[in-house]
């Protein structure tokens, strides 16, 4: 028996037919009615519901199937172009279309033809079921994706728990205009659930390794714009992937609330990283010949700083940054983030993700941090606040076990602790995370950090 939201009995519906209980009880209550006034529309049925005796339509379950066919549609070219970039009206979207296959963008037809040249890619067969190549102990990312992380088990794409083979892989690439020197990664992408999660939408992923520049891949200005074809069609795959194997519609199986207007790909840079700064696969333990996918969402938003007013700001030391962090008049390279850094946990908590250019980069190392981990332990200890600023946020209501847990810098349960006591909202130094790329005007941008989803690493060499 289940209390849900309205606006999610769809979503309620699908993940109970998926499971096999297809006509599981609930009672819908209100995100806005306050709530006593709610539960008096709503407790006589879910008493009721709970006692009334289950019916044999309700004991009999079934679950959700679809034929899995290999050839979709056979007929003329420009027939295939209809069919792969069809619709269908979804009513909880307010009766507005959805395409079937496609990202809402017309598709490249995968001929058995063109799904043959994209396999020349890979050393693997057609008919291989996506496996984890390697254990993963992600914990929330795998969790969610309701896989196991384990080596030689099962990849399932969310939210419908459906697998995907090379081949599938193959003709996702070919509908977005990737080319077989793209499979390694495609497959490395479909390793990693394609992206979605938790089944949520598509994301974001940064190329790290030697394969970013043998597929021409631009890590310099316009870095997450259109234009280059290795970044756009593989951050394409990742949409296609998301749509076509977890088999997500909104609002139907998928309870997104915004979603992604469109995912990224993009290369690290190692020529512009500083010395000593190591590469974001090393910090994976991965060797520099090593080429891995990492996940990298950047919606945070971008620095709040001119770039004119940054070059000020190390050239001579004049200017609002330089007012603002006490450096006035004083020239040379200085610490930047600092000028960021009390924006970030106003409301939030966790590691902060950074998207820096290389020469942004340089200045901080110039300005003392001679490593990444020593920008991480900065921004750690950035992090701390009072407890009676930290009771203010709402994610440490759960996080904390309403405030019955056990603080872990003091080793004292929460409401031992004097509100004065200082706390840290990032809860560990490598919880954050810097990604090097990009070139021209100085901005950064920001997202979260490794935690909650995103500290895992997929290998892309095994898939070659």
């Amino acid at each position: 028996m289940f209390i849900i939201y309205e606006d999610q009995d769809c979503c309620f519906e699908e993940a109970s037919r998926l499971n096999g209980i297809p006509y599981l009880r609930r009672v819908l209550c209100s995100r806005t009615i306050p709530g006593p006034e709610d539960i008096e529309r709503w407790i006589d049925d879910l008493v009721m519901s709970l006692v009334k005796p289950l019916s044999d339509k309700e004991k009999a379950g079934g679950k959700w199937e679809e034929p899995d066919k290999r050839v979709l549609f056979e007929g003329s070219l420009e027939d295939a172009e209809e069919f792969y970039n069809q619709t269908m009206m979804v009513p909880s979207l307010g009766n507005v279309p959805f395409s079937v296959y496609s990202d809402g963008l017309p598709v490249r037809v995968p001929t058995e033809e063109r799904v043959a040249k994209m396999l020349k890619g890979t050393s693997h067969k057609p008919d291989e079921i996506i496996r984890y190549q390697t254990t993963h102990q992600l914990g929330d990312r795998v969790n969610q994706m309701g896989s196991s992380g384990i080596k030689g088990e099962i990849v399932y794409f969310m939210p419908m728990r459906r697998y995907a083979t090379v081949e599938k892989v193959a003709a996702i690439g070919v509908m977005a205009g990737c080319k077989p020197e793209h499979m390694p990664i495609l497959l490395a992408m479909a390793e990693s659930g394609g992206g979605s999660g938790d089944g949520r939408g598509s994301g974001s992923f940064c190329i790290s390794g030697p394969i970013a520049k043998e597929i021409g891949m631009n890590n310099r200005e316009n870095l997450l714009g259109p234009g280059n074809p290795s970044n756009s069609c593989l951050g394409r795959a990742l949409d296609l992937m998301w749509r076509n194997f977890g088999q997500q519609v909104p609002s139907v199986n998928n309870c997104g609330i915004y979603g992604n207007s469109r995912s990224n790909v993009f290369p690290e840079n190692d020529e512009g990283l500083p010395p000593g700064w190591s590469t974001i696969r090393e910090e994976y333990d991965y060797k520099k010949e090593d080429s891995v996918l990492i996940p990298a969402g950047f919606g945070g938003g971008a620095t709040h700083f001119s770039p004119g007013g940054y070059r000020a700001f190390q050239k001579s030391g004049h200017g609002g940054i330089a007012r603002r962090l006490g450096v006035k008049g004083i020239p040379g390279p200085k610490n930047w983030l600092g000028y960021e850094s009390p924006a970030w946990w106003k409301a939030g908590e966790g590691g902060i993700g950074i998207l820096m250019l290389p020469h942004m980069a340089m200045h901080l190392y110039q300005a003392g941090f001679k490593t990444k981990d020593d920008v991480y332990e900065w921004i750690y200890k950035q992090s701390f606040m009072t407890v009676r600023e930290y009771r203010t946020h709402s994610w440490p209501d759960m996080r904390t076990n309403a405030w019955k847990g056990i603080e872990k810098t003091s080793g004292k349960h929460w409401l031992e602790l004097d509100e004065d006591y200082m706390v840290p909202a990032c809860e560990d130094p490598f919880a954050n995370v810097i990604i090097v790329s990009g070139a021209g005007e100085e901005q950064a941008l920001f997202g979260g950090g490794r935690m909650g989803g995103q500290d895992s690493a997929w290998h892309i060499d095994p898939w070659r």
